[in-house]
């Protein structure tokens, strides 16, 4: 029973919530206009203008509606909250076929759902005359009110380096809080639950994450939970269900979280969390024996098993939810990196960073000097470069803040490098895996234990004492599962990921707000990470040159699909890497002048910074003149050259490979074809190039490799024909603008 204590609570949290819709009525918002078979007046991708995320209601009064003009979500309130549209507005389809609850709670080992509706007689499809008939669930939580707001500022950015010249942030659009609390007689009146909403500007994306606020005078365990829970329309209606054959899952949703880890790829790196499952209450499905993965459950495998205190709050990680409107890949890429720029706006910093492979300060002083001279933007102290990040010595940590201003005033950012996952501590402080688990990388300490605490203790007062500016974190945690109690931080196996992804991301979040620089080998972009690696096999750095050239140019044609060029590093061996001896190293950096400057220009030339690591960035006068040429040559472009790609022709040593930059946002120019020759002899080729995705339509002005622009009709689909000529070994470039 409840107590007398719990219902006086929930007499007065009803009075508070019916102040709060006082300011909230949903009769308060406006009628939306946009009807379901309107199309966007314009492509989102060239000119998102018009894509202003509000909240409405339906003309009846009965839905609350989020609405951007590229997607919509509503919810009725009555009998209880429950959203019960998702419909795709590019191309008039839905995406729910059936209602479901908000979220899906355990606390204190108590099974709740979340708002929801029940009694829909059909799962296929959902129709409006049958939500009018749908009931409460008695059991599940109850609504009680709402708040519409602007998006909060999930992470704070400290903005001291060049970026998207359009990113906005916190970003731009209509946030939602929907507030319930449990039924009267479930015992655990004394909370609140909200789900959380945003809807943004100029992409078809919403995000949602949920809260437990615990009102009570006693702690309780939010145990486990599901963020989000949707009956998406199915993909194809395949009848059998064959052994290795996956049926094919929905494919209009992107889905995404910043509780993310363990791998290169958001997929690897969401595999814990974003789940494709069967719906039991799906009867009329036709495959028969109803495998169809058509739900989408995004909880975590593990936990969180966390512990709120009397007055405190859980928050839940931020699930992002982006709707396709194609099926072609590119689309789709151009769509996810737009995303990204949206949620997650500082992994459009891209600085050029040269990597030593010494720690002397001497050394180090030298290499910011050479830095500066060819304008190079930053220094890191390299992995074997001997730095220590974690020591606490006194003259240590004086010593490099004066290296660290020095190179400050001449204008470069210093860094370093810092292994944590791989590395084997002892004495307790290592994570013991599940039986039949092992660590990602074989070994891996507990950032729980009482090394892990310190260690990342020791990353913060290093940065914050020394200013210094970039942090390469080689092996984040990767999401390993700790079976150890490490009391008070962690109970054990259930909430180890949550308890230890705390930590790592408490500190990048530290560090974004100070503005420091975070490289990190694993997808932490949406929890403050600027850059992860494109993708490439390390060992293939000790192959001969020419071979590491077009393997360059492949895995940043290959890693550009969903990341923008900012997103990914790349790797050039100065010194030797992995071995490959003389035949695979680019020192001496003047006899092999010409190999170093390929390299520069094809990571510049599309974008992408690379860890240039070795002991120097130039051996002479006319390496150095080379050397910032190129990097003057990237600056001149850079607005455009770290624009998304257009993917053109990938790398293959046999012929002409390309790719084009696009963004119509830009004024200087729209687009920039860069063109590579493999070959040992010129070649002179007719090439169309679609310009679709610049925005420029009828004529375009063309400047070729700096040359005044000259103008030239389109082809009627859009694209340009061009005459091109790239010398032996060597590339090309074109600028496109449009015509004044």
């Amino acid at each position: 029973m409840m107590s007398s204590r719990g219902g006086l609570f929930s007499l007065c949290f009803l009075l508070l919530i019916s102040s709060a819709l006082d300011a909230g009525e949903l009769g308060s918002l406006p009628i939306v206009q946009r009807r379901l078979t309107d199309r966007p007046p314009s492509d989102y991708l060239i000119d998102s203008a018009f894509a202003k995320a509000a909240a409405y209601r339906d003309a009846d009064g009965k839905e609350l509606i989020l609405d951007n003009g590229l997607i919509r979500r509503a919810w009725r309130l009555e009998p209880n909250a429950a959203c019960v549209a998702f419909d795709n507005l590019m191309t008039g389809q839905s995406i729910l076929r059936s209602v479901r609850p908000e979220a899906r709670l355990t606390i204190d080992g108590i099974d709740f759902n979340v708002g929801g509706l029940v009694g829909q007689p059909n799962h296929a499809y959902l129709l409006p005359e049958w939500l009018d008939r749908m009931k409460a669930d008695s059991l599940a939580m109850q609504f009680v009110g709402f708040e519409v707001g602007k998006p909060r500022e999930r992470i704070k950015w400290g903005r001291v380096r060049p970026h998207a010249k359009d990113a906005v942030w916190p970003p731009e659009g209509v946030a939602l809080r929907l507030d319930f609390q449990p039924p009267l007689d479930s015992g655990v009146a004394d909370l609140r639950v909200s789900v959380h909403y945003e809807l943004y500007d100029g992409v078809p994306v919403i995000c949602k994450w949920i809260e437990v606020h615990n009102q009570s005078d006693e702690p309780l365990t939010v145990d486990r939970f599901v963020a989000e829970e949707l009956a998406v329309v199915e993909y194809a209606n395949w009848v059998e269900t064959r052994p290795g054959v996956d049926i094919p899952r929905p494919d209009v949703l992107h889905v995404e979280t910043d509780f993310a880890f363990g791998g290169f790829t958001v997929e690897n790196a969401n595999r814990h969390v974003i789940h494709w499952r069967t719906d039991p209450l799906y009867s009329t499905q036709v495959n028969y024996t109803r495998e169809t993965p058509c739900r989408l459950v995004v909880e975590p495998t593990y936990g969180p098993a966390q512990d709120v205190a009397p007055g405190e709050s859980f928050q839940s990680f931020s699930t992002f939810e982006l709707v396709f409107d194609s099926s072609e890949r590119e689309r789709r890429g151009l769509a996810q990196r737009k995303m990204y720029r949206t949620v997650a706006p500082w992994v459009t910093e891209n600085p050029l960073t040269h990597h030593l492979i010494n720690s002397n300060p001497e050394v180090v002083r030298r290499a910011i000097d050479q830095a500066d001279e060819v304008g190079f933007e930053a220094v890191i102290m390299s992995f074997g470069s001997g730095f220590n990040m974690e020591s606490t010595d006194a003259d240590y940590l004086q010593q490099w803040k004066d290296v660290a201003e020095y190179a400050e005033s001449k204008g470069i950012e210093l860094g370093s490098y810092s292994l944590f996952s791989s590395r084997r501590i002892g004495n307790g402080n290592d994570i013991v895996s599940p039986e039949g688990q092992r660590p990602t990388h074989n070994n891996c300490p507990a950032a729980t234990s009482e090394w892990g605490r310190n260690y990342y203790a020791k990353l913060k007062a290093f940065y914050d004492f020394t200013g210094f500016d970039q942090f390469e974190n080689d092996g984040p945690y990767p999401g390993d599962v700790d079976v150890t109690p490490r009391l008070p931080w962690q109970k054990g196996e259930q909430d180890s990921r949550w308890a230890q992804w705390k930590i790592v991301t408490d500190l990048y979040k530290h560090l974004r707000k100070s503005g420091v620089y975070i490289n990190a080998p694993d997808y932490y972009y949406l929890a403050g990470s600027n850059k992860c690696g494109m993708g490439y096999r390390e060992v293939n750095w000790s192959l001969p040159r020419a071979h590491q050239v077009i393997h360059t140019r492949q895995n940043i044609y290959d890693g550009t699909w969903t990341k923008t060029p900012s997103m990914g590093w790349m790797f050039v061996p100065l010194s030797q890497y992995h071995g490959g001896g003389a035949a695979a190293t680019t020192e001496p950096l003047s006899e092999h002048i010409d190999h170093y400057e390929r390299l520069l220009r094809s990571n510049l030339g599309m974008g992408v910074q690379a860890h240039y690591r070795g002991p120097r960035i130039y051996d002479t006068e006319t390496t150095k003149e080379r050397v910032k040429s190129v990097v003057e040559w990237f600056k001149a472009y850079r607005d455009i050259l770290e624009s998304d790609i257009v993917h053109g022709r990938r790398a293959d040593g046999r012929d002409l490979d390309w790719v084009l930059h696009v963004n119509p946002q830009l004024e200087s120019a729209q687009g920039m074809l860069c063109i590579y020759n493999p070959l040992t002899y010129d070649v002179k080729r007719k090439l169309n190039v679609d310009l679709y995705f610049t925005g420029i339509k009828g004529s375009t002005q063309i400047s070729n490799e700096g040359q005044p622009y000259q103008q030239v009709d389109l082809v009627a689909d859009g694209s340009v024909d061009l005459d091109v000529e790239v010398p032996a070994g060597g590339m090309t470039w074109l600028v496109f603008r449009r015509v004044p």
